[in-house]
Formats: C-alpha cells, structure tokens, sequence
C-alpha cells in the first residue's frame, strides 16, 4: 500500500510540476514576445523625436537626413499641422493622395486617437503644429477606446489567481481523471508483488491497463507455490530417510561395538586382533556420532528440535565443557587452557543448556580431531556491548583465508566438495551454526591469534 501511495505522490508531484513549469515558460514566451515588439513599437518616440528635429528655415521646413531615412525605412509618411490653419504646411514625399491637406479640432482628435483613412496614426506636439506620422495599414493595432473599469484593474492580482488556481484544479482532475484506471490497476500489482516474498498464494484479477502483468504475477504465484510444495516433499522425505536410516543402523552398529568391545578386553586374543577391535570399536563410536551430527543437524533445519531456552550463566555453562574435556585428555596431547577474565563471574544468556554445551563441545572436538599431533586449546568467555561471546581456537593446522572465507559463507561448511579426503570441519561446524542461529546469535570463524583455528560465538545478553 505504501508504494501505491508513493506512485500516486511521484505522479501527482510530476504533474504539478509540470503545470508551475509551463506558467512558468509561458511567462518567459510572452515577456520575449513583449521586449521585441516593443523594440519595434516605438511610433510615439518617433513621432516626438520628429516634431522636435523639424525645423523651419526661409519658410522652408527641414527634417534631418537620418529620421528622413528612418521614415522610408519603416515605409511611414507624416504631415506637420500648422497650429494657426489647420492646415498641413509641410509633408514628406510619399504622403498618400487620400490623406486630407486641412483639419478640423474633431479630426484631430479622431487622428489621435485612431487612423487617417486606415493608416495607424501617432503625433508629437511641436512648438507651432502638430507633427502626424502614418504607418502602413497593416502594421499595428490600436485601441479607439482605451479606458477600463476601474475594479477589474484594482482586482487584477486577485482575479489573476484565481484563474490560475481554477485552472490549476482542472489539471489535476483531468490528470486525475485520466490516471485513475492506471491508478486501480497498479494497486493490486503492487499488492501481489508484496505477497509473493511472503510465500503466500496471490491470485489478481486479469483485467485494465495492466492485464497481461497481473496474469503473469499469476503464473509466477502458481509456480513458486508448486516450487514450494515439492520442495517441502523433498525435505520431509530427506528428515524421513534420515531419521530412518539413523535408527535401522543404530541397532546393528551397537552390536557391533558391544562384540567389538568384548574382543578388545579378551587377553586370549592375540595382541594386534585386540588392537583391531580397537580400531574398530573407535570407528564404530565415530559413525555413532555422526548419526547423531545428523539427525541433530536434520532436526534444526526445520526446526523440529525442541528448544528449551533458560536463563544460564555462559560462564559457568562453558567452563564445566572445559572440565570434562580436560579430565579425558588422558594424554595429555590437547593441553585446554582457560583464558576468562577472573573478573568475569557472570555473563547471563537466554539458552538451551545442553545444546550450548554441544556447540561448545563440537569446537572443542573440532580443534582435537583436525590436529591429530596435539596442539593447545584456548577458551574463553568475554562481554560485549549487549553481547556474550564464547571463543575457542588454537594453535594448531588453522586454514587459509581461501578456506576461511568459505567457511563463512558455504550452507554446509566443507572445505572440498570432491576430494573426500579433505574434507574438513563438517556437520560439528554446521551443528554449532544452527544452534547459534536458533538462539538469535551469530558465529565468525577465522584466523586465531595463535596462529591456527578460532570460533567466536555471540550472543545477546541477558540483564
């Protein structure tokens, strides 16, 4: 709805835009237009400048050279009126046969007003006449009775805007008028536009303007929602088979590890088969885990791991994570180090304790399986600005910046995709991920200080 109501103002913006533009230019037009007519509309300064360079020499009247000349230019005779007779003492030479030779006061004032016998006349008074000047016929216009009611010109600026502003409103309602359909139309598209990202079912009626849009929203809508639906098939087929497969193997391999086992603490055995039910008890534990790693990494994709969020102190939650891993590092070959701030009693958190444990576990483990020679672990729980952060890392293998970056970014955090035998960092990364997420957290992975492999998981504190 917003962006309708933003399309309308951009529409209705450009519309009055365009109105103050063309008064605006229209103005502009007409004061040009003015300025150079008036440039060639000067016939009263003409006629004055006439009468005041008349001269009278030996009875002889003279008109200098250059107004003579501007006379013939503009095709313009003239007559000088003597004030005593009435009668015209002196012309130029292209004066009209038709034009009178004696005046009376009426004609006068007809001539001054008006034309001579259709010539547009102007006068300039003179000490002892009249000086009349008769531009061609067709060269201007006037006005015989130039007088206006008094209210219409003292009203002009109040008359002026309101026709302005009905014309103003005219626009806008032809405007309005015109765009309504498109208006109409537009609503539902934007509407439609909107839902699609929302996943819900649009259906907008295929008619006005924009039709031929609206049915292919429609055909769009159909096919994400079909989309949609085999992709749900697909993912509850793939919890099903996981979750399947994960429990038909659990029975087997159990059994595998128990007569394993035996075999592993029969002293009747030789040696190196005691030490192969070893290894075999080993792996059988391994793949145990990561069934686990699956069905737990299959359950938070779509969310169908309870999560029992409690207010815990990350502190002491992280540090008996700590402890335990510490008391079966019977080799010593995985030294963990604590590095909280002793200062830091308490960090509280909304968390799922167990599976905080498990994320904090799964780096742990993660640092231990990916550094087979040993290397020291480091551990600790720092404050931020509304944040608890859990970092982990080592000095260990670590990984390059290459592998770093997609870490961060891959869905499923593998380092080669092909060569099995580099895979690294697997479900125990994407299983911490989820967790973090899930609890409205994030998680950064990159270089350690130390020059290896670290973890940073943060998450809002809790007051």
């Amino acid at each position: 709805m917003k962006s309708v109501l933003k399309l309308i103002r951009r529409f209705v913006g450009i519309m009055l835009l365009s109105s103050a533009l063309l008064i605006i230019l229209n103005f502009i037009l007409l004061f040009i237009i003015t300025v150079r007519q008036a440039t060639n509309s000067q016939p009263w300064q003409t006629a004055k400048e006439v009468a005041d360079n008349l001269f009278q020499n030996d009875n002889e009247y003279i008109l200098p050279e250059n107004l003579a000349l501007e006379l013939k230019k503009t095709d313009t005779w003239a007559i000088f009126i003597d004030n005593t007779t009435m009668n015209v003492v002196w012309h130029t030479d292209d004066l009209p046969e038709t034009i009178p030779m004696s005046y009376s006061i009426s004609d006068i004032a007809r001539l001054t007003r008006g034309y001579i016998d259709g010539y547009p006349t102007f006068t300039g008074e003179a000490e002892n006449g009249l000086v009349v000047l008769g531009y061609p016929k067709d060269s201007f216009w006037k006005h015989m009775w130039p007088s206006w009611d008094y209210h219409l010109i003292a009203n002009l600026p109040k008359t002026f805007l309101t026709v302005l502003a009905i014309n103003v409103t005219l626009i806008f309602m032809i405007y309005a008028a015109a765009n309504s359909r498109l208006l109409k139309s537009v609503k539902p598209i934007v509407s439609g536009i909107q839902s699609l990202p929302a996943e819900e079912d649009v259906h907008i009626k295929e008619k006005g303007l924009l039709s031929e849009l609206a049915a292919n929203i429609n055909k769009t809508s159909e096919i994400l929602q079909s989309q949609r639906r085999q992709l749900r098939k697909k993912e509850t087929a793939r919890a099903n088979w996981i979750a399947g497969v994960s429990h038909d193997i659990r029975t087997p391999l159990s059994m595998v590890m128990g007569y394993a086992s035996q075999l592993e603490s029969d002293d009747r055995l030789p040696k190196d088969d005691r030490k192969k039910a070893s290894v075999i008890v080993s792996k059988s534990r391994q793949m145990k885990n990561l069934i686990n790693d699956l069905n737990l990494a299959s359950k938070l994709e779509y969310n169908m791991q309870p999560i029992n969020p409690a207010r815990q102190n990350l502190v002491a939650v992280v540090r008996q994570v700590v402890v335990d891993f510490i008391n079966t590092d019977i080799d010593d070959k995985h030294p963990i180090e604590w590095e909280t701030d002793e200062d830091l009693k308490v960090c509280f958190a909304d968390i799922d304790e167990d599976l905080m444990k498990r994320a904090v576990s799964n780096l742990i483990q993660n640092c231990i399986n990916h550094n087979e020679q040993g290397c020291h672990i480091f551990v600790r729980v720092m404050t931020g600005e509304d944040t608890c952060m859990i970092v982990v890392e080592d000095d260990g293998r670590g990984a390059t910046d290459e592998q770093i970056e997609k870490l961060n970014r891959s869905p499923h955090y593998m380092i080669c995709d092909e060569n099995t035998s580099e895979q690294r960092h697997g479900l125990g990364l994407l299983i911490v991920k989820q967790i973090v997420t899930a609890h409205g957290g994030v998680t950064e992975i990159g270089h350690s200080s130390y020059g290896g492999f670290s973890v940073t998981l943060i998450l809002p504190m809790q007051e």
